[in-house]
């Protein structure tokens, strides 16, 4: 048994570690509402994107500039990312997305043919 030398492709790369934000999802009449945490991450530094029937949610919050010296620090960069298994009732071309205060906001509807309707009598 003989051990190769490992070439530059095939070197081991260190994980990327990633922090999961805290998320409330909520139900209403046209779909679903997410609600995900991630303090100090701008509206650059957000992706939101479905790829393989899931929601992938990543953001990155730079580190804090301060004009003086630091003494200490305890807000750090950090790489944000959470992913979700989407229902088949989601309609993914409707899905939208905006940022207020921290807080990312992901309105997933449902397909028009799932939504209740009511049917008039002629």
């Amino acid at each position: 048994m003989s051990l190769k030398k490992l070439t530059a492709v095939e070197q081991v790369r260190p994980q990327q570690a990633y922090i999961a934000p805290l998320v409330d999802i909520e139900s209403n009449e046209s779909g679903y509402a997410l609600y995900a945490e991630m303090p100090g991450v701008n509206r650059e530094g957000i992706q939101v994107s479905v790829e393989d029937g899931n929601l992938i949610i990543s953001g990155h919050r730079p580190a804090f500039q301060v004009p003086g010296e630091a003494i200490h620090r305890e807000i750090r960069p950090a790489d944000f990312r959470r992913v979700y298994e989407l229902d088949p009732s989601i309609d993914t071309a409707k899905i939208s997305a905006r940022i207020e205060q921290g807080v990312l906001t992901v309105n997933l509807p449902k397909a028009e043919s799932l939504k209740p309707r009511r049917i008039e009598l002629e």
